[in-house]
């Protein structure tokens, strides 16, 4: 439509892939939904003169701020934790004022105006980023924890943990390792659909950063569309499960967590061992 071509190449491909028509170069950090981190300096300086763009939804500014770093331009979604209430769909690009006028022109001339009740609800949202993003994130140190040794799980992805690609960049490029938890269960599909039929509390939803936590099955809600071969390239497996962590007591989460994954029949258990 816009006469744009797009190429999907890993980080450390980047140096190696820019041709002389390059002009962007997006990354996402952490990623959706394994929550492996990407060395945003090392994009950098491997992209050159190239601009770099960084979703950073799932750190938001509380957590990592790319531009920092050396990115161009930030995006967001602001109807995930910049709104933070599930009631908005919003979205943000982060640049300095001389991209910022360019992109303001497009816009206008699009007509990609947020109307004034969303602008109002993110409004909203934004004074209480900060302690919304800190009580989520630790609600889901604790419950990462306790995941990476529950027996239905066959591992708990989670920065926290150390065992997500990049985790030595925690502490460095990114403060905290996050409201997102991704679990691999053992049992496959059967068991991460028995999974989310069985929560109670944590409501089954594609979104994430609410003050509510939601839990979804990427391979068969957000990723359904992409093959299962390129699926296990990116390491979405049929038992993964990203959960958003919210600001509920943790306890209570633990609590539906551990009787939601009681349902996963110990055949499926057995039979993944």
């Amino acid at each position: 439509l816009l006469g744009l071509c797009t190429e999907f190449v890993r980080a450390d491909e980047i140096a190696a892939r820019i041709r002389p028509e390059t002009a962007l170069i997006v990354i996402e950090t952490p990623a959706n939904p394994t929550l492996d981190l990407v060395d945003i300096r090392a994009v950098v300086a491997a992209a050159g003169a190239v601009p770099v763009l960084v979703d950073s939804t799932f750190a938001t500014p509380v957590l990592q701020n790319p531009i920092t770093l050396g990115a161009r331009y930030v995006l967001h979604s602001a109807t995930k934790f910049l709104g933070g209430h599930g009631d908005v769909i919003a979205g943000v690009v982060a640049c300095a004022e001389v991209d910022a006028k360019a992109l303001r022109t497009m816009r206008a001339t699009t007509g990609a105006l947020l109307h004034p009740l969303a602008a109002f609800l993110l409004h909203r949202g934004l004074p209480t980023l900060a302690l919304r993003v800190e009580r989520a994130q630790s609600n889901a140190v604790i419950l990462a924890a306790r995941l990476a040794n529950h027996a239905a799980v066959a591992c708990a992805h989670y920065p926290g943990l150390g065992n997500v690609r990049n985790a030595h960049l925690l502490g460095s490029q990114m403060r905290g390792p996050g409201t997102l938890i991704s679990i691999d269960l053992r049992g496959g599909h059967d068991a991460a659909s028995a999974v989310m039929r069985a929560v109670r509390l944590i409501t089954p939803a594609v979104s994430l950063g609410s003050v509510d936590s939601l839990i979804q099955h990427p391979a068969g809600l957000t990723h359904r569309v992409v093959s299962a071969e390129n699926q296990a390239a990116c390491g979405i497996t049929p038992g993964l499960l990203r959960l958003s962590v919210g600001i509920e007591h943790v306890e209570d989460l633990w609590s539906d967590l551990d009787q939601a994954l009681a349902a996963v029949p110990v055949t499926q258990l057995a039979a993944a061992a």
